[in-house]
């Protein structure tokens, strides 16, 4: 079985395109994304399948050759078919492999099997543990095993979702749904995916840098543990620096404004998430991301501005730079916008899962 290195869950939007864009060459080969198209409520047709092919394009531009899981996991009934059709020509010209699931609908089980086994792509199965092990799923992971029958090489992705201080039985629940899935197949790869990024709250940033713990990079390391034996080529996987609920936000491209006047700068330490407010406008904004920044430079984890471009944004951040401020809204030099902010901080958390796990 190889192993794969590090495989994020990463939203099929244009701020983890080009966080993926900004890794380094060496860093980007131990990346394995599992890109996931964000809901589209109401999407039908033709307009449905014009705007997935330009969110499409975009990733599939800086994914340059390299392997990748397409996935819609918040597809309805209603679009399975226009999707599958986007999506096999991204399998087929591209290095995209599909997913499927035991909970999909059985069209799109069918659609993603088909596609996998007509470019002689492997297929992902992903499997969600929300919570307990569901009994249940062993035997729909053995049917959908079945149906793609030995033809298609298989992924077995288990996907806790949330891993946060809630569930301290997360490792044990992955532990008995990874019981029940190893038999079913002779896997190509298996990964468990947990998202440990906190919901970050006002009330948590009112007192500088506050550190939440890596409970989804702790859970992986007590998994891999297990005295089975069996799991040492296990996968690590992640929701970057978002909640792993984050993904089920539709995808509305012309929403302006809104939201609260705050947003945060993100860095990732061994142990840690490590956050601090900064502001999205209002007079003392460089100055108030500025001091944001510096307060990241400040923390003993911090591995300097040559690490990866997340970390070299944060130092030219902090400097006092005599030119104005970019407007807000914009990306580029200066102090940044949510999206700046969402992508440095991917770019420098991906960039030390990979090296922590080349350690592992």
């Amino acid at each position: 079985m190889p192993r794969l290195l590090y495989v994020p869950v990463l939203p099929v939007r244009s701020h983890a395109a080009r966080a993926y864009r900004d890794l380094r060459p060496a860093v980007r080969d131990g990346v394995t994304p599992l890109w996931s198209l964000p809901p589209h409520p109401g999407g039908r047709g033709a307009s449905l399948a014009a705007a997935v092919r330009r969110e499409v394009a975009e990733v599939s531009r800086v994914q340059s050759g390299g392997p990748a899981w397409l996935d819609a996991p918040f597809a309805d009934e209603t679009q399975i078919d226009v999707l599958a059709e986007v999506f096999a020509a991204y399998v087929e010209f591209g290095a995209f492999r599909p997913v499927t699931g035991p909970l999909r609908p059985p069209a799109q089980q069918g659609a993603a099997i088909a596609t996998a086994a007509e470019h002689g792509r492997p297929l992902g199965l992903r499997v969600p543990v929300p919570g307990e092990w569901d009994h249940g799923l062993t035997e729909a992971v053995a049917r959908l095993v079945a149906r793609a029958g030995r033809a298609v090489e298989l992924d077995l992705l288990v996907d806790l979702g949330g891993v946060l201080a809630d569930r301290p039985g997360a490792p044990k629940e992955a532990l008995r749904a990874l019981d029940a899935l190893l038999p079913l197949a002779d896997w190509r790869s298996v990964v468990t995916i947990g998202g440990g990024f906190p919901q970050v709250t006002a009330e948590m940033l009112h007192r500088g840098v506050r550190e939440e713990p890596r409970r989804d990079w702790q859970a992986w390391q007590e998994i891999r543990r297990h005295p089975g034996g069996r799991l040492t080529a296990l996968g690590f996987g992640d929701y970057g620096v978002q909640p792993a609920a984050a993904l089920a936000r539709p995808y509305l491209p012309d929403r302006r404004g809104g939201g609260p006047d705050w947003g945060y700068l993100r860095y990732t330490t061994d142990r840690t998430f490590a956050l601090v407010k900064v502001l999205r406008s209002g007079p003392d904004r460089a100055r108030a991301n500025r001091e944001a920044a510096r307060a990241l430079l400040r923390l003993p984890d911090f591995r300097g501005a040559l690490a990866s471009s997340g970390e070299c944004w944060l130092r030219d951040c902090a400097r006092s730079l005599t030119r104005p401020a970019v407007r807000n809204g914009s990306d580029g030099p200066g102090t940044g916008n949510a999206a700046t902010w969402l992508r440095v901080g991917n770019v420098q958390h991906m960039t030390h899962v990979v090296r922590s796990l080349a350690e592992a």
